[in-house]
């Protein structure tokens, strides 16, 4: 088992090692970059995955399930924000958008093989979808709808499922073309995480410890109600206790900065919480993987 979690995750901690170092001496600007892959590299991975994914009603509970992962954890901070006196608007979204895209997709599929591409593509879109629809309603005002309807990723992900659903194949060379694009979408996720490591400030350690410990949490109660209440499959089942806890994404900072709601201790809880997967991360998967 120690074997087979190692080799899961070495290709990614190693990918986010080479960024942590880029990150250290060469220091680029990495918002173009993200800015590239968000809108044009992952829409192509979104749309090869989907357009080619078996749909049928066995993807309604995973599609449920995602919804509790997102939406227990929101019930579980009121009380925890009341009690504790915490910002909800600051707290909550970081316990309800996890990271599906840089470190779930690449682990998703390092641990469980190419069939768990799909499924993992899948979640993905579905939290992004709630993140810039839900996630902004929360913090903002207006109407947040629009803002998905924009995104690339919802685009693609719109025509590859129509396109799915009524029969309509893709011609072979335009899906082998969108395929190679998505392949780049993997790597840079991965650099992209660990150079934002070099961000990390030792006076955000509590913040970040309390986040992780949030995450796993409320995490861990949404996964318990998903295990007794939505029928998943085994792949599916595994993937959800990992896609309930997994640390804040990266996203929950931009949104804190553009809506002025605390950036520095969001940036904490992000940075902090997606270092901390170094320990917390081979728990959860030696877990995840003892369903077998």
């Amino acid at each position: 088992m120690l074997n087979q979690v190692v080799s899961i995750l070495f290709p990614i901690l190693g990918l986010a090692f080479v960024g942590l170092c880029i990150g250290y001496w060469i220091k680029p600007d990495f918002r173009p970059i993200n800015r590239l892959n968000i809108d044009a590299f992952v829409p192509a991975l979104v749309f090869s995955s989907l357009v080619v994914m078996p749909l049928d009603i066995e993807q309604i509970p995973l599609l449920s399930a995602s919804l509790f992962a997102v939406l227990i954890p929101a019930l579980l901070m009121l009380p925890i924000c009341y009690f504790f006196k915490l910002n909800y608007k600051v707290w909550t979204p970081p316990q309800m958008f996890r990271n599906s895209g840089n470190l779930a997709i690449p682990l998703f599929t390092y641990a469980f093989g190419e069939t768990a591409i799909a499924p993992a593509v899948l979640l993905f879109v579905m939290s992004s979808c709630l993140h810039f629809s839900l996630g902004l309603a929360l913090i903002s005002k207006g109407n947040p709808l629009l803002q998905v309807a924009r995104m690339p990723i919802f685009l693609s992900a719109a025509l590859a499922l129509t396109l799915n659903l009524v029969g309509i194949g893709v011609w072979e060379p335009l899906y082998n073309a969108t395929s190679l694009l998505g392949q780049a979408a993997i790597p840079i996720m991965l650099v992209s995480l660990g150079a934002q490591m070099c961000n990390i400030k030792m006076s955000g350690l509590k913040t970040g410890l309390w986040c992780t410990g949030l995450s796993i949490l409320t995490g861990g109660i949404a996964f318990l109600l998903i295990y007794l209440l939505i029928p998943l499959s085994t792949l599916h089942l595994q993937m959800m206790l990992l896609f309930a806890m997994f640390p804040p994404a990266v996203m929950n900072y931009m949104f804190a900065e553009r809506f002025d709601l605390e950036p520095d201790k969001v940036a904490s809880m992000v940075l902090f919480s997606n270092f901390l997967c170094i320990i917390t991360l081979p728990m959860m998967l030696t877990v995840a993987l003892s369903f077998n």
